[in-house]
C-alpha cells in the first residue's frame, strides 16, 4: 500500500484503527530488528517497539509529509533507542564497559540469535561502538541504506555519517583482528 494511501486511512477517524493496523503489519519487523540490533535484548527489543508504535499512532497527526513515512518511522525508532540505551546507564549508574559487558552476555545466552563465531565477534566488536556510530553502521552495513537516506533519519549530514561510518569500520577491524 502507498504511504498517501495508508496516510489517508490513518488520518480518517472511521478507518484510523485499520490505517493503523495496516501500518504496524507493514513496518513492524522491520522496526523490531532496527531496535533489536541496538538493545540487544529481545525482551527490551519487544517493548521498545510497542512504545514506539503507540507513540507513531498518537502523533501521526504532526507527520507533515515532508519525508517518507519510513524515514519518519525510522527516525522515532532510532531517537527512542538512542534515549533507552542512555536511560539504561543513568539508572544503573553504569560506566559504559559495563553496560557492553551486560549486552555482551545477552549476545551469548539468547537462543533466538544464531551465528558461527565471528557473527559472535563482530556483534561483540558493535557493541564496542558509541551508540550514534552503531546505530550508523546497522544502517548503512546490515540496512543498506543510502547515506542521505540516514542523513534524513538522525538528522546528522552526509559528511558527519560517512567519517561515522568509517570510524566504526575501523574501530570494528581493530576488534577484530586483534583480539
Amino acid at each position: 500500500m502507498e504511504d498517501k494511501e495508508l496516510l489517508s486511512k490513518l488520518r480518517n477517524p472511521e478507518t484510523r484503527n485499520y490505517g493503523f493496523n495496516l501500518l504496524v503489519r507493514e513496518y513492524q519487523k522491520r522496526v523490531y530488528w532496527h531496535v533489536r540490533k541496538m538493545v540487544v535484548d529481545h525482551d527490551d527489543a519487544d517493548d521498545l517497539t510497542q512504545e514506539i508504535f503507540i507513540k507513531i499512532h498518537r502523533h501521526i497527526d504532526r507527520f507533515r509529509e515532508d519525508a517518507q513515512l519510513f524515514t519518519w518511522i525510522y527516525r522515532i525508532a532510532t531517537n527512542e533507542c538512542l534515549s533507552f540505551l542512555q536511560r539504561k546507564k543513568r539508572r544503573f549508574f553504569l560506566p559504559i564497559g559495563d553496560v557492553e559487558a551486560e549486552l555482551s552476555d545477552k549476545l551469548q545466552n539468547t537462543p533466538g540469535l544464531s551465528g558461527d563465531e565471528i557473527q559472535l565477534k563482530l556483534q561483540k566488536a558493535l557493541l564496542k561502538l558509541p551508540d550514534k556510530q552503531r546505530l550508523v553502521f546497522n544502517m548503512k552495513y546490515f540496512d543498506d541504506m543510502p547515506y542521505e537516506q540516514i542523513s534524513e533519519i538522525t538528522d546528522t549530514s552526509v559528511g558527519a555519517l560517512k567519517a561515522s561510518y568509517h570510524h566504526a569500520v575501523k574501530k570494528i577491524e581493530d576488534f577484530l583482528t586483534n583480539d
